[in-house]
This record gives structure tokens, sequence and C-alpha cells, in this order.
């Protein structure tokens, strides 16, 4: 069975206080669900239609405990701690090959 991500691209970072709030909550959170930080940080290089901005890769076992991330209910207080309008950013979920 592959592994799965999760990919966070950041458009934007407008409050960085609240992102690190969410920060404290987010990584516990997805240590309990079972994901293992493989990359987090600002891109060394972005091309086309990418931005200079943080970019966080997280490993899973399996793509049901990938997916299952977003909505536990530790994930979702981090969510609450980072706010509507601290970030703007692009998540996905995918399946490794």
């Amino acid at each position: 069975m592959p592994k799965a991500y999760v990919v966070s691209c950041y458009r934007s970072i407008s409050k960085p206080d609240q992102l690190a709030a969410y920060a404290k909550v987010a990584g516990p959170a997805i240590a309990a669900a079972g994901g293992r930080f493989l990359a987090r940080g600002t891109a060394a290089k972005a091309m086309e239609d990418g931005v200079m901005e943080r970019t966080v890769i997280i490993e899973f076992e399996t793509l049901d405990a990938a997916m299952a991330l977003y909505d536990s209910p530790m994930y979702q207080e981090a969510v609450k701690a980072l706010g509507k309008d601290a970030v703007s950013r692009d998540m996905r979920v995918i399946e490794g090959v």
C-alpha cells in the first residue's frame, strides 16, 4: 500500500502570530494522526506560478490516515487557532507512487 502526503503551499501569510499559534497545536495533532514532516520552510526557488512562501510536506503511512487528519478534532483546534484570514494556502492530499 503506498504512502500518502499532505502538501500545503502558502500563497501569503498576513498574520504570522496566528500561524505560530496554529503550528503549536497542529504539530501534535499531525504527530497523533501518524504524520511525519518531510519538509517545511520557505521555498528555495519558485518557478512558473509559484510564490516564494512557506511549503509543508507531511508523510502518512496510508491515504486514509492522511485524509482523516483535517477533520480530526485535534487538527480542527489548530484550524480554529489559525482563523480565517491569517493565511492563504492550498492544501492537498496525494497518494504516493
